[in-house]
């Protein structure tokens, strides 16, 4: 569904997608599957850099929340014949503390046009509709590209005629869809579970923990419904996948989850090393150079004097 409100911004879209691939056109042939997936998935980069300050806000959000946790949950316990004392307490404690409840959803839904805008423009290719200011020579490319010998404008649940009049055999098509959409729901439940892991670990007591769990082994059905999209459309479903998992695992890495002792301290321990770190190996700290001996100190030790040169003596 296409919501006319956003027709500038899906116009923006087509034109970035038509500049990632003239630009690749340059050296790979403008139909080629290779082309078409290269401009998918860097259009995929660049609007995930492009909300990564909207991220970087979102985790700092849920960090600042994580730590005031356990206060949280002494005065949830403290007012629970209370709930307007305790609302009031909780919202007195986020100011003091410089959380927002809301920093944690307002990212989110800001990212919600972008990735609406890139789902209705490469639906728009895939169904052959010349639209958004793109021209039919890139649409019908586009058409025309093939990834692992499927289709990027076919869909698991096409008929064989339909696929065969794509160039493609539908045998081949659905076994390759198939695989997409297998690792799509794998690295969204990766995804889902590196959130939930760190939020149960924090908080194990979270009467939401359960849920949580639940929800994490029920969102890798929804990439089931991918099945009646594009290739395009879920090959860019799994770029996003795996930048999210290693965008995740680099802020989890970097900003360890705060432990709270038996006194409701809390600590927070030292970064941990990322699997990059972890394959590369941590770089080798510059050799010193050795300190240079200190110099020998000689002691000077008096001379013996004569009897009768002391101080005080006196010849008989």
């Amino acid at each position: 569904m296409e919501l006319p409100f956003l027709n500038w911004l899906y116009t923006a879209v087509a034109w970035v997608i038509t500049q990632i691939h003239a630009g690749y056109s340059t050296f790979i042939p403008s139909s080629s599957g290779l082309n078409w997936a290269l401009t998918i998935i860097t259009l995929t980069v660049l609007m995930r850099l492009l909300i990564f300050p909207l991220f970087m806000k979102q985790m700092r959000s849920s960090r600042k929340m994580q730590e005031l946790a356990p206060k949280v949950q002494e005065l949830r316990k403290k007012y629970k014949n209370d709930k307007q004392r305790m609302n009031q307490e909780v919202m007195r404690l986020y100011q003091e503390g410089g959380a927002n409840p809301l920093g944690g959803c307002l990212p989110i839904v800001a990212q919600f046009p972008i990735f609406i805008s890139m789902f209705t423009v490469l639906r728009a290719i895939a169904e052959d509709r010349v639209a958004f200011g793109m021209d039919k020579a890139l649409v019908d490319s586009a058409r025309a590209a093939h990834v692992f010998g499927a289709p990027l404008a076919a869909k698991f649940f096409d008929s064989s005629e339909v696929i065969q009049s794509l160039g493609a055999q539908p045998v081949l098509t659905k076994i390759v869809l198939a695989c997409f959409v297998a690792v799509s729901s794998c690295t969204t439940f990766l995804t889902v579970r590196q959130s939930v892991k760190r939020s149960v670990a924090q908080m194990p007591d979270n009467p939401m923990a359960q849920q949580q769990k639940i929800l994490m082994y029920i969102s890798p059905l929804f990439a089931v419904f991918s099945l009646n999209f594009q290739l395009g459309l879920i090959l860019y479903w799994v770029t996003t996948n795996l930048w999210t998992l290693g965008q995740q695992h680099w802020f989890y890495s970097r900003h360890p989850m705060p432990v709270v002792d038996e006194k409701g301290n809390v600590t927070t321990p030292e970064p941990t090393n990322g699997i990059f770190t972890k394959l590369v190996g941590k770089p080798k700290a510059a050799a010193q150079p050795e300190p240079e001996p200190a110099p020998k100190i000689v002691r000077q030790q008096p001379t013996r004097q004569p009897r009768s040169k002391r101080t005080g003596s006196k010849k008989s």
